[in-house]
């Protein structure tokens, strides 16, 4: 078995959980949500002492992608996600920074777009994405079945959920989206999502107000 290891760099003023996600065999991995900082980012890299083989994007917001561009150019490495749908928050990145006081974010084009039932590797782990829109048009959750692990973005937190009151947001569509793609991953299943603690897919079906019932 691949098995994954993963560490947690927060960023922005909004404390964004960029995590390093690598192979413990191999040592090779990639950054999830680079929203800034990218100084602290390129230290925690050092510190752990893994390769970054590319970045990935779960969704297009100011605080997980505002330093993408920057990283990617730094670490000579590609870019894959969001989905397609948050393309408009990719390009308009610099503006959302400076609206929210992250300095130096740049537009994003990814070298990759991601859909739903698409695989992404990171070395040797595999991750499957899901689109699930509803925080944004195109949120993707990551999920690597052999170690029954999620990269959740901010679909579903500890205790909450993401906020639906951006453009772009729906909470019909993101109740939905949690419903029908992220509770039947099972239980067993534990999430880094872009805020907050970490949890799992059983403690939020049993404990999460807002998805009670679903």
């Amino acid at each position: 078995m691949a098995t994954a290891r993963a560490a947690i760099v927060p960023v922005t003023p909004f404390q964004q959980n960029c995590t390093l996600v690598w192979s413990d065999a191999t040592k090779v991995g990639a950054v999830v949500d680079p929203g800034g900082d990218v100084d602290r980012i390129k230290a925690a890299i050092a510190q752990v002492g893994i390769t970054i083989e590319k970045i990935l994007i779960t969704h297009g917001h100011i605080d997980h992608a505002g330093g993408a561009a920057e990283l990617a150019e730094a670490l000579g490495v590609p870019v894959e996600g969001p989905h397609r749908a948050d393309k408009v928050l990719l390009d308009t990145l610099p503006a959302s920074g400076l609206a929210f006081g992250i300095a130096g974010a740049r537009a994003l084009t990814p070298d990759r777009w991601l859909e739903e039932g698409d695989t992404v590797a990171v070395s040797d782990l595999a991750f499957s994405v899901l689109h699930c829109p509803g925080h944004s048009p195109g949120s993707v959750v990551l999920f690597n079945a052999e170690n029954r692990f999620a990269l959740m973005g901010d679909v579903l937190f500890r205790g909450s959920v993401g906020r639906t009151d951006l453009p772009g947001g729906s909470h019909d569509q993101l109740i939905a989206s949690i419903r029908d793609k992220v509770l039947p991953l099972g239980d067993d299943v534990a999430f880094i999502c872009g805020h907050g603690p970490t949890s799992t897919v059983g403690e939020e079906r049993a404990t999460n107000p807002f998805i009670a019932g679903a």
